[in-house]
């Protein structure tokens, strides 16, 4: 069987995209008819349907449709990095492919419908409503950052390979 370089990463992504399109197309059928949203804690915590044309934060509203163009770039560039560039550890592979993910998943959304859906809520903190592709991002950027720190002993020596420093 052939073994696909940074297949990490390539799961991670297909796992995070999966995720994020059934949560989605869920939150349109049980969410959009409902005016108020769903409390799952009161005041603190809700499922709340709204679209966002901009970027996270709603930064860029209205005038964001260069961002799909973003997206396609950035997912473009996170396969080829996958496919053609070095092999990466596991904490970069989930990194990169969460990352991916998260761009896919809002990218379709924009080049489908010209806006994001979005759909946690946390009322608490007056936080801005948000969706499955950026936490994906944003734990993609986590494991990331844990690369950074994280050595992997030099190649050849035991437990050198890249697929088991999780």
């Amino acid at each position: 069987m052939m073994k696909v370089k940074n297949q990490f990463f390539w799961i991670a992504a297909l796992m995070s995209l999966i995720l994020d399109r059934v949560s989605k197309d869920w939150a349109i059928q049980a969410l959009k008819p409902l005016k108020e949203g769903w409390s799952l804690w009161p005041e603190v915590f809700h499922l709340t349907y709204a679209t966002n044309t901009g970027a996270a934060f709603s930064l860029f509203s209205g005038g964001g449709s260069w961002l799909r163009w973003l997206s396609l770039g950035v997912s473009l560039a996170l396969m080829a990095l996958a496919w053609f560039g070095p092999r990466m550890g596991r904490w970069e592979q989930a990194g990169y492919g969460l990352i991916l993910g998260g761009a896919m998943g809002n990218g379709i959304d924009r080049f489908l419908s010209g806006a994001v859906v979005d759909f946690l809520h946390f009322k608490w903190i007056n936080f801005p409503i948000f969706n499955l592709a950026d936490v994906s991002i944003n734990i993609g950027i986590a494991c990331l950052l844990i690369s950074a720190f994280v050595r992997v002993p030099a190649s050849g020596k035991p437990g050198s390979d890249p697929d088991r420093d999780l």
